[in-house]
């Protein structure tokens, strides 16, 4: 039996901000000196950026579809059982999942770890009837409990005393804070989601006064009452992981301002593995160091396209040691890499080469959201016949693939991957997709990276 303060923030709908008020909750929080640990529900990376920035400790995922429940609840209490509080930013709203039974929702998450919902309001346009909104999302699902409301976008005074009228009147929960309109507290958006906090340093002030916004108009202390009157979970236990040990191997991650798409999970699982991570900067260094793998996640390459194609020592680096065999895992951004050249805007940027494709930017996505896919024999780090679930979110496609050249690592059952059909180019030992995994659901990955490298490693 674990006591762990927790809440989760959900909203009926996207767009009603969430992430504002999260992020100037952990803030706030943080500044005021409480040890605080944020969650981010689902498959993201960019939210949990800003998250980590604002509460000063690394953001996890937890994500009911690539995680089983056990894998989830793990999750949560090892990274929670030693904090003061444990926040959640749920995505879209609060019961939207894969299908009519919500699964896979922020509510089923919060379910899952028992956790009680600040719900987070968009007052825009609406007065009495938020008393209906809230009363409807309170008694859609018994499960659930609501511990507060957080009204935003409140005009002025007359909009916040009918808003809080009504409340009072005709709801059983209480009001927690009142955030009023403001635009100079909004996190800039491209085709992805949010720019990353690591890309836009002069954007951080932001969450500075998003943490003043929520100290000045949210009781604080009542939403740490709500936390630590979750109930103790039950038959649960502090599950540490194994500690790393010493293979000898060292595998370099490309991780800077255009790769950041990196759960901290991934990397923790290859270090458990015996691997020492070498980081590497993409627009920096001129060639790769001394490694036995070479790891490149998910970013925006197309942002960086020119300053990427100028690196010209490091890209034949990279093109020469996979000619040579060195292991490469890459994801979506990397992908696009490692490819012929990147188009945009009827400009073509050159790019590493070592793959036979060119890479087209496009204005709408060509694959967003989860997948499912059977690993295929010859993919040189995962068994055949293994089905793992991950999630894609990319505007480009492949163009000008030679197919003679490569083979497909996956079978795609949900998705879009490369071709529709297919994900995961093979050739040598590089294994490159559009699709991203999280270790947690798929251990099997990182000892194949591991076991790959210690290979490599073995030639000499």
């Amino acid at each position: 039996m674990l006591k762990i303060p927790r809440l989760v923030v959900g909203a009926c709908q996207g767009r009603s901000g969430k992430t504002t008020f999260t992020l100037g909750l952990l803030k706030a929080l943080k500044d005021g000196g409480t040890n605080v640990q944020p969650f981010k529900k689902g498959p993201d990376y960019i939210d949990p950026s800003w998250l980590s920035y604002a509460a000063g400790k690394e953001c996890r995922n937890l994500d009911a579809f690539m995680m089983d429940k056990d894998n989830l609840v793990r999750t949560f209490i090892n990274n929670s059982h030693d904090k003061e509080i444990s926040v959640v930013e749920g995505a879209m709203g609060l019961f939207d999942g894969l299908d009519l039974e919500g699964t896979g929702s922020t509510a089923e998450v919060a379910y899952m770890i028992q956790a009680p919902v600040i719900l987070v309001v968009n007052c825009q346009r609406m007065t009495r009837s938020v008393a209906a909104l809230v009363n409807g999302v309170v008694n859609f699902d018994p499960r659930i409990k609501i511990g507060g409301v957080i009204l935003n976008n409140v005009a002025r005074s007359r909009h916040e005393n009918m808003l809080t009228a009504a409340i009072g009147k005709y709801c059983q929960v209480p009001v927690v804070g009142i955030l009023p309109k403001s635009s100079d507290i909004e996190i800039p958006d491209r085709h992805l989601g949010l720019i990353p906090a690591t890309e836009k340093d002069e954007l951080v002030g932001r969450v500075a006064r998003l943490g003043k916004l929520v100290s000045e108009n949210v009781d604080i202390e009542k939403i740490l009452e709500i936390a630590h009157n979750a109930p103790d979970l039950q038959d649960m236990v502090y599950d540490p992981l194994p500690e790393n040990t010493s293979s000898g191997v060292k595998i370099g991650v490309i991780r800077d301002k255009v790769f950041s798409f990196y759960y901290p999970e991934n990397l923790e699982a290859l270090e458990r593995q015996g691997a020492e991570l070498v980081f590497i900067n993409s627009l920096i260094d001129k060639s790769l160091p001394q490694i036995d793998a070479l790891y490149i996640g998910g970013g925006f390459p197309e942002m960086f396209a020119k300053e990427l194609g100028e690196n010209i020592l490091l890209k034949e680096s990279i093109k020469n040691l996979i000619e040579d065999g060195l292991p490469v895992y890459a994801e979506c951004g990397g992908l696009m890499y490692l490819g012929r050249t990147i188009i945009w805007a009827d400009k073509a940027y050159d790019m590493a080469g070592a793959l036979p494709f060119d890479v087209s930017m496009e204005k709408k996505p060509q694959g967003h959201g989860y997948t499912i896919n059977t690993v295929r024999e010859g993919n040189p780090y995962l068994p055949c016949g293994l089905e793992i679930r991950g999630h894609e979110f990319h505007n480009s496609r492949l163009i000008n693939l030679d197919s003679s050249q490569i083979k497909f690592g996956l079978d795609v059952k949900r998705g879009k991957g490369i071709t529709g059909k297919e994900d995961g180019i093979v050739y040598k030992n590089v294994f490159a997709s559009y699709n991203h995994l999280h270790a947690t659901s798929v251990p099997q990955w990182a000892e194949g990276l591991v076991n790959m490298a210690k290979k490599w490693s073995a030639q000499g």
